[in-house]
Order: structure tokens, then sequence, then C-alpha cells
């Protein structure tokens, strides 16, 4: 491994967690779970960023999913300069809004209307509380390992950074915020059948990642999304579909375009705002039709639709093409294979799960299909693995639940130097 110089990362989060609550603004970013100091970074282009000590890192993280194109997109940075040099915010719509809206319903059939917010979790939670207008009930049905925000009625069993913390329920949420909320396991169609046959006339929702994406990746099992669908169906539930990070990342009608299982609401992020803070959630027209100024589920937002975010999000998915995501595929494809021969080399125990070019590795024998397998992972060796590949110049998630992204930007040169720098992680991995 590669010494990583570290002096002036390591000066930078002495002297953030002294003003920023654990040094940083969202608590993955912290390297809790792999060790060390976390990287500080001063710039990114193309599939590389670079540190505060001039490290450079052919980088997996994209910013959680979001950049689909690489850092500094030119065409994407362009459109974003653009709308700026036209003010960056209004209180007010636009018409590069409209457009976006338009290109979400062209893409995605099920949604027939949307909303634009400002992360995830303001379009989770907006989701919810349309779903609880439309159908009059309150019990949420979610699963074990997907992640949906950190609003109070989700955080239960949840991924990402609760799994990395090891935080079943955080403090503060309150019994009466998760009173109505109802954690069933993952792929689980049994669960599934006997919760709504018990509550089915209480169950306002199910939401659901249609591909796991905060435990690591976890595909769903055959049949586990249409039982899923008929049982709200059949009971007059809601089904609601967290694309956040699938949406225009799997493809271009998301994983229920490739799943062939179309829900009531979506929610979407990441993609859709080009590497700027975005979120948003739709569906059916006589399910949106309860949002106000239409209908009485109240929801608001100052710099909802930002002209900024609006505009680098309509240019990412205008430059998204067929060939484009055919290159996402061949060359996630090769990471996987290369990763996998490396480990399989190095004699060392490892499942990958993939779907497009979303990555996740787990340290354990597989078969991982839920959130109890995915806990079988050895995170100890996932953080030794970590550090010998950002020795080697590649940047992966600081967390053994999370999922590793490919970018139109990766090359097949990065892609060979990531499989060749994990082949000599395995094998340090394995002393």
């Amino acid at each position: 491994m590669v010494p990583v110089k570290d002096r002036k990362s390591a000066a930078l989060y002495e002297r953030a967690s002294k003003v920023m609550v654990g040094g940083v603004s969202s608590p993955v970013r912290a390297f809790k779970s792999v060790g060390g100091t976390p990287k500080f970074i001063r710039r990114g282009k193309g599939s590389s960023m670079w540190d505060a000590d001039g490290n450079r890192y052919v980088d997996y993280v994209c910013s959680w999913g979001a950049l689909i194109h690489g850092h500094a997109n030119p065409a994407v940075s362009a459109s974003a300069r653009a709308a700026m040099s036209s003010g960056t915010s209004f209180g007010a719509p636009t018409e590069t809004e409209v457009r976006l809206a338009e290109r979400v319903r062209r893409s995605m059939p099920s949604i027939e209307k949307v909303r634009f917010v400002n992360s995830g979790t303001e379009a989770t939670m907006s989701a919810l509380r349309v779903a609880r207008g439309h159908t009059g009930r309150s019990i949420l049905v979610k699963f074990e390992g997907c992640y949906h925000g950190h609003a109070d009625p989700f955080l239960t069993k949840a991924g990402s950074g609760m799994a990395t913390l090891d935080i079943p329920v955080s403090a503060g949420v309150t019994a009466g915020s998760v009173g109505d909320t109802v954690t069933l396991p993952f792929n689980d169609i049994e669960a599934v059948e006997s919760e709504f046959r018990k509550e089915g006339d209480k169950i306002a929702a199910a939401i659901v990642e249609p591909v796991g994406g905060n435990m690591g990746v976890v595909l769903p099992a055959d049949g586990f999304l249409p039982a899923l669908r008929k049982a709200c169906t059949d009971s007059g539930a809601l089904l609601l579909f967290d694309e956040v990070i699938t949406g225009f990342r799997v493809g271009p009608g998301g994983a229920q375009g490739l799943l062939g299982v179309e829900p009531d609401l979506t929610t979407l992020g990441k993609v859709i705002g080009g590497g700027f803070p975005v979120g948003a959630y739709g569906g059916r027209g006589e399910v949106m039709a309860e949002v106000a100024p239409e209908g009485p589920v109240y929801q608001a937002g100052t710099l909802s639709g930002s002209p900024v975010a609006m505009a680098a999000g309509l240019r990412a998915l205008e430059l998204l093409t067929k060939g484009g995501y055919r290159r996402l595929e061949e060359a996630s494809a090769a990471l996987q294979e290369g990763i996998e021969s490396g480990a399989e080399k190095a004699g060392v125990a490892l499942t990958t799960n993939r779907m497009g070019s979303m990555l996740g590795e787990f340290f354990c024998e597989g078969p991982v299909v839920d959130f109890t397998t995915a806990s079988k992972t050895d995170t100890g060796a996932y953080g030794r693995y970590f550090w010998e590949m950002l020795g080697s110049g590649v940047y992966l998630p600081p967390s053994a639940f999370e999922t590793a992204f490919v970018s139109l930007a990766h090359s097949d040169a990065d892609v060979e130097r990531t499989v060749s720098a994990a082949g000599k992680a395995f094998r340090a991995v394995k002393k």
C-alpha cells in the first residue's frame, strides 16, 4: 500500500471537530466504521477527486450516486453556471422545473404529477403524508435495511449510516413517532402477506427501495415486489418506491422500469439534481391531487425547484442515452468480475451484488438477500480493504453497508487500475 499523505486533512478535521458535530455534515463521512481521518476533498474532475493533501483517487462514491456523469461534467456545469447568471433563487416557478417535470413524467409513466423538494428525506416524508392523507389510514410498512431518510417514522431498523454506526433506533425518536411503523424483513413474501392479512385495512402505504442500496446492494427476490404490489392493491394501501438512489441510475425508467412493477408513489433525488441538492415525489394524478394547493395535504419549501438544481438535473438527464447505460453496464460488469476474481485468488470470502452501476461488496459467504445476511459481512476486513484501496488511489464508500457507484466518466483504465488495486488489497486483507 502506498502511504497516503494526510497532514492537511488531519488538520482540517481537527478544526472541523471544534465547530461541526463530529467534524462532518453527515455521519458516514467521519470514517468511524473504517477508522482513521476522513479525507477533505478539494476538487473533482471526471472519475477522480483530489484531497487537501493533493492525493488523487478514482472515486466510486460519486457523491453517493448523484454524479452519474462524474465530477464537474462540462455540460452540466455550464447549465448550472448559466442558471446562476440569471439568479440563484426566486421563490417562484420557472420554466426549467416544468421541463424537468416533463422529462421525469416521460421516463416514468407511474408519475403523472411531481412535486420538487430539496432532499430525499423531504421527499419520503412528504410522500408518506400524502399516502396517509389519501387513504385516511395510519400504518406504514417498511423493510429492514432500507433507508428512507431521517424523518422519525422511518428510523426503525434502517440501513445506511444507522447500520454503519450500529444505531437500531435514533435517540430523540419517540415511541409515538414510530408507533404506526411496521418493519418487515426484506424479500420475505410470507411476512408481507401475513401483515396485510392482519392489518390490511389500516395500512396507508408500504415503502421499499426496489433495489436495496443502503445495506450494500441487495436485489429483490423473484416475486417479492409483485407480491407487495398485489398486497397493496388488494388492501387499498399505496405502494411507495424509494428510487432516490435507483432513479435514472439503473436505467431511464428507474428500477420500476427494469423490474416491471409500477408503484403508486415514487421518490427521487441524486441524479435528477446533477450534483445539487434535490428531491422529488410523484405518482398517480388522483393521489398527487391531495397535495396543496390542490388538496388538503400541506407541504412547502422556500428553495424547492431551485433554478440551479433544476438546470443541472435537466442537463444530466438529457445527457443519458441508451449507449450511456450500455457503457455503465459494461464497465460495472467488468469491475465486478475483476474484483470477484481477485478475492477468489486471494482466498478471501467475498459476495458481490450488482444492479447496473450499483455494486455492493460483502466480506462473507453468500448469498446476501436481506439485512440479516448483509450484517454477516466482516466489517473489520472491509475497513482494512478500504484503507489498502485508498492507499492505491481508489476511493470507496467508508462503510461496509454502502454502495459503490460507477459513472460514465470511469474509463477502462480506471476499471483496470481498480481491479489491480483490489487484487493487492485482498492479499493484504488475507494476511
